[in-house]
C-alpha cells in the first residue's frame, strides 16, 4: 500500500497543510477583528459548495463564488456612509445559510450529505484535495507577504493609511478574498461551519502570547497545526468526528492561553492594586 492509499496519512498532511493555512490567515482575521465577517462567510460560502455539488461541478469553484460575492458585497455596503458592517454582514450570514438549507431540501436523499459540508469529512480527502490545499496555502502565503506591509498599515492605523496614499479599499477586497479562499480550502477538512474555529482560535491563542506580529504569525501557525494533528489524533483514540475534534481542541488552546495569560500577569495586577491602595 502506497503512503497516498492510507486515509489515516493524507487526513495528516491535510491538517499540516489546513493548520499553516488557517494560522497565516487567522493572524489578519484577528489583527483587523474580522471574526464575525469570517463567521458570515463560511455561511455564506455554504449555499455555493451545495449548488456547486449539485450540479456537478468542483466545490471549491462554488464556494469562491458565493464568498467572493458576499466579500465583494460586504466591501460595498461598508464603504457607504453611516452603513452599519456588522448588520449587513449578520444580514448575509443568516441569508447565505437559508439560501444553503433551501436548497438542501430540493433535492431527495441529499440531506444525508449535509454533515459533510458542514463539520467536513477529513478521513475522506484525497490527493486531489491534498494538491488544492497546498496550492492554496502557497498563493495565500505569496500574498500576504507582498502586502504584508500594506496589511499591517491599515490593521493598526486605517486613518494613517489613507492619509499616506494607499489604496485601502483594494487591500479590504484582496484580504476578504483571501480568507474566502482558505475557508472553501478547508471545506473538505473541518467543513463551512468548523472552518471559522481553526482559523480564529489559534491566532487569538497566539496574540495573547506575544505583541510582536512575526512571533504571532509564528506561533498561530503551530498552535493551528497542533490543533489539527491533536484533533485527528483523538478522534481516531475515541471514534468522535474529526472535524469537531479539531474544533473543540483549537478552542482548549485558546482557554489555556488565555488562563496561562492571566496567570502570568496576575502578580503585576496585585502591584498595582496593592500601591494604590496605601496612600
Amino acid at each position: 500500500m502506497s503512503w497516498w492509499d492510507d486515509a489515516l496519512h493524507r487526513a495528516t498532511a491535510e491538517v499540516v497543510l489546513a493548520g499553516a493555512l488557517a494560522g497565516l490567515v487567522g493572524v489578519q482575521v484577528v489583527l483587523r477583528r474580522l471574526s464575525f465577517f469570517t463567521m458570515a462567510l463560511t455561511h455564506a460560502t455554504f449555499p455555493g459548495v451545495v449548488l456547486a455539488s449539485i450540479i456537478g461541478v468542483n466545490i471549491l469553484l462554488g464556494g469562491v463564488v458565493a464568498g467572493g460575492i458576499v466579500a465583494l458585497g460586504v466591501a460595498a455596503l461598508t464603504r457607504r456612509r453611516g452603513q452599519d458592517a456588522s448588520a449587513a454582514t449578520g444580514v448575509l450570514l443568516s441569508a447565505g445559510f437559508a439560501l444553503g438549507a433551501a436548497l438542501v431540501a430540493t433535492q431527495s436523499g441529499f440531506s444525508r450529505d449535509l454533515s459533510s459540508f458542514l463539520v467536513g469529512s477529513i478521513l475522506t480527502v484525497g490527493p486531489p484535495d491534498l494538491v488544492t490545499t497546498a496550492v492554496a496555502l502557497i498563493v495565500v502565503a505569496g500574498v500576504l507577504a507582498v502586502g504584508a506591509r500594506p496589511l499591517m498599515s491599515i490593521g493598526f492605523d486605517r486613518t494613517g493609511a489613507q492619509a499616506a496614499g494607499m489604496r485601502v479599499g483594494a487591500w479590504d477586497i484582496v484580504l476578504l478574498l483571501t480568507i474566502q479562499i482558505a475557508v472553501v480550502t478547508m471545506v473538505p477538512a473541518v467543513g463551512t461551519i468548523l472552518a471559522v474555529s481553526l482559523i480564529v482560535a489559534p491566532a487569538a491563542a497566539a496574540r495573547l502570547w506575544s505583541d510582536r506580529l512575526p512571533i504571532v504569525a509564528g506561533l498561530s501557525v503551530g498552535f493551528a497545526v497542533g490543533s489539527g494533528l491533536a484533533g485527528l489524533w483523538a478522534s481516531s483514540r475515541w471514534d468522535v468526528a474529526a472535524g469537531a475534534s479539531i474544533s473543540l481542541t483549537a478552542t482548549a488552546v485558546l482557554a489555556v492561553s488565555w488562563l496561562l495569560a492571566r496567570v502570568r500577569t496576575a502578580p503585576g495586577r496585585l502591584a498595582v492594586d496593592g500601591a494604590g491602595a496605601h496612600p
